[in-house]
């Protein structure tokens, strides 16, 4: 008696699969791009803050102070895109779970506001919040970053270069930071001719390699799943 044949599990078209991948990295990235022009504008919006000293979260006190709070979702909402996209491309559990840091972090950094320029001695609950989970998101870009480094550079080689150097930004600038946040909580003593302090620069500085990290590894994810 002849065996029955079972019918074969559906396979998804391998188009439908890259292109979801390429517009989810597309999303990412053009999300990641507002929210640096969201940035941008709120300094230029409030010339009476200095963004060498100033940090970008206490604009949000300023003129159009809901365009940082936009930036903010608007990169947690990207980080998330990302962070779904290496789960799929199969990318290392620790450094997804270390991104998730990240993506949390800067969530609730934006629901909770930052308080005005000036206030680092008297904190405010919601600023409480705000730099408790501003701080570790910090450190935990950098460390995703390294731990996704091999791992994205082995599967998208016109890519490593880019990723490297951006590793090693968001390295220095991230330790900067550190040393620049002890500093005017301390005391404002790090500073340059008349700037007091330069946690606003560095702050910059670093967020900006946090944000052209992401959007390199959201490219990256997306073409490892092509590939695969």
């Amino acid at each position: 008696m002849p065996t029955p044949v079972l019918p074969a599990r559906p396979v998804p078209p391998v188009r439908a699969v890259r292109a979801g991948s390429a517009r989810w990295a597309r999303a990412a990235v053009a999300a990641l791009g507002l929210a640096a022009a969201a940035i941008t504008a709120a300094d230029l919006l409030n010339p009476r803050y200095s963004p060498v000293t100033e940090v970008i979260s206490r604009y949000v006190n300023g003129t159009a102070g809901w365009l940082i709070t936009l930036a903010l979702l608007l990169v947690a909402g990207a980080s998330a895109l990302a962070g779904v996209l290496l789960h799929r491309a199969g990318a290392p559990r620790a450094a997804r779970r270390t991104l998730a840091v990240w993506t949390a972090g800067v969530l609730v950094a934006g629901i909770f506001p930052a308080d005005p320029p000036g206030r680092w001695s008297r904190p405010s609950t919601a600023d409480l919040v705000h730099g408790t989970a501003a701080t570790p998101a910090f450190l935990a870009l950098p460390v995703a970053a390294l731990l996704l480094h091999r791992w994205a550079a082995g599967r998208w080689a016109r890519g490593a270069v880019a990723l490297r150097a951006v590793l090693g930004t968001s390295l220095l600038a991230t330790a900067a930071l550190l040393v620049c946040l002890v500093d005017v909580m301390d005391g404002p003593s790090l500073g340059l001719a008349s700037w007091p302090t330069l946690v606003g620069l560095v702050e910059r500085i670093a967020f900006g390699a946090a944000l052209a990290w992401l959007a390199l590894i959201a490219v990256a994810a997306a073409r490892t799943e092509d590939r695969a």
